[in-house]
């Protein structure tokens, strides 16, 4: 069972990467400062055991990058009294109590420590764009919480995405894996409909990521709203309009913000096959981490790119 102060027992956890010797060893991972706030990720969706699954493995990957880290998972649509799927506010108001009753504890064995200050935790949204329906729940649920918090922003764009993206399209037989090595796949696609929800302005967010996209594969890539009717079809058509003969649908999702069913009918209105969602990709556990480390102002090793797979 999940608790809100983090994954089951029994669960594989990431342990951090030993320290490589000699002239060309990488540089030392940092290491979570004592008493800093908790990371919180809040996971929107329709709690499941496959959200949780996803959700613990990106803390997991968060606590591998920076080790000494305190992350929690908070579900937006869980149950406030369910340890196995705490709400978001839930989960901000066990954080404050634990660090109110350590500080008690502390003076109660007397220790001179200072009232802590600043906030208990940075809520992160696993989100990849900029969904404002699901923003506003979150930033509410932030607001009607008794703890101080902070929220960071949205996971995208960044390049990380674009190369889930290209992984997640050449894992499904629809894109060329690595250019380089001449790797061909006889389904590739000739267009791409980036998926993403929340309206307009999730689809022009998602867009940048498209162009980064787009140079990885050298084919056209089109962003779309599935939650705007008629979207999805209409960029179909654009594509096949301007020359592209066979499309693939790429998730621009990480997978707990939307129904799969959402998908499998997109795929049918645009009459192609799609790609899995980010999923528990490596760069979203890194960028979850990147949200906040920034909104605290510390540098821990940047998230890099991985070697070009265009």
């Amino acid at each position: 069972m999940s608790s809100p102060t983090g994954p089951a027992s029994g669960l594989p956890v990431r342990m951090p990467r030993p320290r490589q010797s000699g002239r060309h060893r990488r540089p030392e991972i940092a290491v979570a400062p004592e008493g800093a706030p908790a990371l919180v990720l809040a996971v929107p969706g329709t709690p499941s055991s496959a959200s949780r699954s996803l959700a613990e493995e990106v803390v997991s990957i968060a606590r591998s990058e920076l080790p000494g880290l305190d992350a929690r998972i908070g579900y937006l649509d869980g149950a406030a009294d369910s340890a196995e799927f705490p709400t978001l506010d839930a989960v901000l108001a066990h954080t404050a109590a634990e660090r109110t009753a350590r500080y008690e504890q502390a003076r109660a064995a007397g220790r001179e420590v200072a009232a802590p200050e600043g906030p208990v935790a940075v809520v992160v949204p696993l989100l990849a764009g900029p969904d404002a329906a699901i923003v506003r729940r979150i930033r509410q649920a932030v607001m009607d919480s008794s703890a101080s918090a902070e929220l960071a922003d949205v996971l995208g764009p960044h390049p990380l995405l674009a190369e889930g993206l290209h992984v997640r399209l050449s894992e499904a037989g629809l894109a060329r894996a690595d250019r380089a090595r001449l790797f061909t796949v006889a389904t590739a696609a000739d267009g791409i409909i980036l998926a993403t929800v929340g309206g307009d302005e999730a689809v022009q967010a998602a867009g940048i990521t498209g162009m980064l996209l787009a140079a990885r594969l050298a084919v056209p890539v089109m962003a779309a709203a599935l939650d705007v009717d008629g979207s999805i079809s209409a960029i179909a058509e654009q594509l096949r309009g301007s020359g592209s003969a066979q499309l693939a649908l790429a998730p621009y999702l990480i997978g707990p913000e939307v129904a799969g069913s959402l998908l499998d009918d997109a795929a049918k209105e645009a009459g192609c096959a799609a790609a899995q969602s980010l999923g528990a990709y490596p760069a979203v556990g890194k960028l979850v981490l990147s949200k906040y480390t920034t909104a605290l102002g510390i540098t821990p090793q940047q998230p890099s790119q991985g070697a070009p797979v265009s």
